[in-house]
């Protein structure tokens, strides 16, 4: 495929990690007994261990004497300070440091280890490798000229922040400033109303921001995992605002934030409450039908929601889907997932029937270590070794209020990893119904991120395969929540697209072609033409049957 990396290059930071990992989780014991796998085997093949010791010890003498043996990967930006290259103690470090890196991996991939323990061991050795950077340590040349520049106060502030995170945040540093953000004043501000409530969600309704609205309104609906207003930040970045703003009648749920009382809230409570604000949408605005569209696990509920109303004969109430980085097909190749044996399902699902909830900081630390230099070591240094205050991003703010999923919804995504089940007509039961989404015969809208390590883009290429009717995809150059919020105006943005759909991922890769800017045009087009004809603006939010109630973003997004 294009842009691989050359064979020799050196790995980047530990990006094993996905969705999967998230909602099983990962056992320390797990990890323990790869090392001790390890360790065994080295043992067992001493002269291989051997060899490869003395390979490493040759490389360093080398780089004792000055030799540069090995090249920083350019995007690996822990060592872009020039005093990794100019600095001769700092150069020898680094060296030593890559060359036990190789070396290790070599010894890994040359060992008479079977290859699911190999790759095992390089997701294990890749995360231990990450977190012994020397860029973590106090030495750091950055934390160390900011030690001299503030005169010592650098190192007060670290420890400062160091207790506070151990005392209030898990043990991980800090990734966001909270103080720079407020639900409601700076996030999720754009003007609307809650216009019906159930037990597992709000529905809010937005008012109009354009002259004329297009009779089939839009229901947008969050993943169960994150609050809502990802679809609703700053002005800059609201996909809320950018439909508004193009003449489509936007509503979109708010998914209550679930405790121990709510263990039993599966799957089909989730598609059942849905159904229910569609349909108030629906009388709302006064049309038969709308348009849905789902991110992430968003994405997999109205697809059991379509199926579901597919076996009722009721399908003609939706008109057309938008997914966006939505798994449908659940299969994804992950070192990590070898650890999910049978014993580790059950012991996830057993965890969360005695807790009533998969609790949010629990899966936030797992995605926190999909991608450790970037969420957890780049905030060690900046945090602890400069004594700096994490910055005010509005994205990570938002990762960071974290929510949780009951019992039953997460047995029931975990029995989505364990059998993907949408792949075969009847796999899936919602709602007493049977799911056959070939049977789904509308027009789908799906959108993966090049660099997704949360749902890899080519299993979200295969989940929109799934789906009948007329099928388009389109493949951004960003990652999991940069391809949701990609608007118009970025310089970087680009993406690919091919009118056709070949069964393999790669097929489709090198025939599709590329396009500089943002997708959401593309996007807009389409919907627009599946949104009616257009007319003057709803005089009122709500309706004498679904009165407005609390103003936007409403109570549920604020439960912690």
């Amino acid at each position: 495929m294009r842009d691989k990396p050359s064979t020799g290059a050196l790995p980047l930071p530990a990006t094993f990690m996905n969705a999967q990992n998230a909602v099983v989780g990962l056992r320390g014991r797990d990890l323990l007994s790869t090392l001790r796998t390890l360790a065994l085997q080295g043992i067992k093949q001493p002269v291989h261990s051997a060899r490869h010791a003395l390979a490493l010890g040759g490389q360093l003498g080398r780089v004792l004497l000055g030799d540069t043996l090995h090249k920083v990967n350019p995007q690996d930006a822990r060592f872009a300070d020039p005093t990794w290259q100019l600095n001769p103690f700092y150069r020898r470090g680094l060296q030593a440091y890559l060359s036990w890196q190789k070396q290790l991996g070599s010894w890994i991939d040359e060992s008479s280890l079977p290859a699911d323990d190999r790759a095992r061991a390089r997701f294990v050795t890749t995360l231990l490798g990450d977190a012994l950077a020397p860029s973590n340590s106090p030495l750091n040349p950055l934390a160390v000229k900011e030690l001299l520049n503030s005169g010592g106060a650098s190192l007060f502030k670290g420890l400062g922040q160091l207790l506070d995170d151990l005392l209030h945040n898990d043990g991980l540093p800090s990734q966001v400033s909270k103080q720079a953000f407020e639900v409601g004043h700076n996030l999720a501000a754009t003007p609307g109303a809650v216009v019906f409530r159930n037990e597992l969600l709000e529905l809010i309704q937005y008012q109009p921001m354009s002259e004329k609205q297009y009779q089939r309104p839009l229901l947008i609906v969050p993943p169960q995992i994150n609050k809502y207003y990802i679809f609703d930040l700053s002005n800059d970045k609201s996909f809320v605002q950018y439909t508004l703003k193009n003449g489509l009648q936007c509503f979109i749920v708010s998914w209550r934030n679930p405790d121990a009382r709510h263990r039993e809230w599966g799957l089909s409570s989730y598609v059942q409450a849905l159904e229910e604000a569609m349909d108030a949408c629906r009388a709302i605005t006064a049309s038969k039908d709308v348009n849905l569209l789902g991110a992430c696990a968003g994405g997999l509920t109205i697809a059991a929601l379509q199926g579901h109303l597919q076996a009722k004969r009721q399908l003609r109430k939706v008109a057309s889907a938008t997914y966006m980085v939505s798994l449908l097909d659940s299969q994804i190749d992950s070192p990590a997932m070898l650890f999910a044996d049978e014993q580790t399902l059950e012991a996830a699902k057993r965890r969360s029937y005695q807790r009533g909830v998969l609790d949010g900081r629990d899966m936030a630390r797992v995605f926190a270590w999909m991608r450790p230099n970037d969420l957890i070591w780049n905030y060690w240094v900046n945090n602890y070794l400069l004594g700096k205050q994490p910055p005010a991003f509005d994205i990570l703010y938002w990762n960071n209020d974290c929510t949780r999923l009951p019992a039953a919804l997460h047995g029931d995504l975990l029995d989505f990893f364990k059998y993907n089940p949408l792949t075969h007509p009847g796999g899936l039961e919602v709602c007493g119904t049977p799911i056959d989404l070939q049977k789904v015969s509308l027009d789908s809208f799906s959108v993966a991120g090049i660099n997704d390590h949360i749902t890899p883009w080519d299993s979200v290429y295969r989940s929109a395969l799934l789906l009948g009717g007329s099928r388009r995809f389109i493949l951004s150059n960003s990652g999991h929540i940069q391809s949701i919020l990609n608007p118009p105006g970025n310089p970087k943005a680009s993406f690919l697209e091919s009118p056709k759909l070949s069964g393999d991922p790669r097929a489709w890769y090198h025939d599709a072609q590329k396009h500089e800017g943002s997708w959401w045009p593309q996007w807009l087009a389409w919907i627009q033409q599946r949104s009616g004809e257009q007319r003057q603006p709803l005089s009122a939010l709500g309706s004498p049957r679904y009165p407005a109630m609390e103003a936007a973003p409403g109570t549920y997004v604020h439960v912690r």
